[in-house]
This record gives structure tokens, sequence and C-alpha cells, in this order.
């Protein structure tokens, strides 16, 4: 378990609830920085730090995915992989509407709605993954089998390089 000093987020309660361990990784956070600003700061690979992004189909029902940093999500291919006709980033608004989190703080755990979530599955295949837990400038370092285990998402192939 981590360190009583963890900022206390819907996040953070939700993996002391599920007895997850994690590590706590604070770093400055840059406005538009994305995860190359915390991968830069750390020295770790971009593509095990985790975006959570919240999007929505054409009936705006929101939805979570889980990508890693270096790559963007193929909305097409997520639509036709889930059965619907399209899907679209969420404005920051109902984005924080939705999540709970300001844009640049969000984590798929704790979440205000709960809503589908949809994970890249090549996450799986590795060892570390650092993810946002709750706050700007706060990212946590968990296993993607601890993250799969509390989040239970659904598998899909949708990234591009």
């Amino acid at each position: 378990m981590s360190k009583d000093k963890s900022p206390i987020t819907p996040a953070i309660r939700v993996l002391r609830k599920e007895n997850v361990r994690f590590t706590e990784y604070p770093y400055k956070y840059v406005e538009h920085g994305g995860t190359g600003n915390f991968a830069k700061q750390y020295g770790v690979d971009e593509h095990a730090v985790i975006k959570t992004l919240i999007m929505e189909d054409e009936t705006r029902r929101p939805l979570v995915v889980l990508m890693h940093g270096d790559r963007e999500v193929s909305t097409k291919e997520l639509a036709r992989t889930i059965g619907v006709k399209t899907i679209q980033p969420c404005t920051p608004d109902t984005a924080q509407k939705h999540s709970g989190y300001m844009v640049g703080g969000t984590s798929p755990f704790g979440t205000r709605k709960a809503m589908p979530l949809y994970m890249e599955k090549t996450i799986l295949g590795l060892p570390l993954i650092y993810i946002n837990g709750g706050k700007r400038g706060y990212i946590i370092g968990i296993t993607p089998e601890e993250m799969v285990r509390v989040l239970r998402p659904v598998l899909v192939h949708v990234g591009i390089e």
C-alpha cells in the first residue's frame, strides 16, 4: 500500500478499498504537456504512461478509453468494435462532468459516473504502467493485472501509432 501522504482523490479511495499496491509519482504538471511531460520528468517510456480518455458515441453516451501515451485511438475502429455509429472525444467540460476529474487529472478509478471502459489490450504486455491518480501532477504506478482486476475493462485493439 502507498504512503499516507497520498492526495485523497476518489481514485486513491478506490485503490485503497481494493487493496491495490501502487507507487506514487508527483510531477510538475504542464498545461497540454500530455503523457510526454511525465515520461520526460521521470525518464520512463511514454508507451507505459496510460492516458484516460473520456469519449462519447453518437447518442452522447459517455465511455472511457485507456490508451498508451504514445498512441492515438482509432475512433472509427473503436466504434466498429463496440457496435456504434461514431465515437468522438468529449469536450473538456463534458469529460469533467462525466468523470468528476479535471482534464489533465482524469483517472479511470473512482469516476463520478459508471461508464463502459475499454482498454487497449497491448497494455497487458507491460510489467508496470503509469496512470493518473486523480489529480493534475500526480501519477501512480500499478501493474496492468491489478488495473484489470479492479476496473474489469473490455479489451480492444484500437491504437494507432
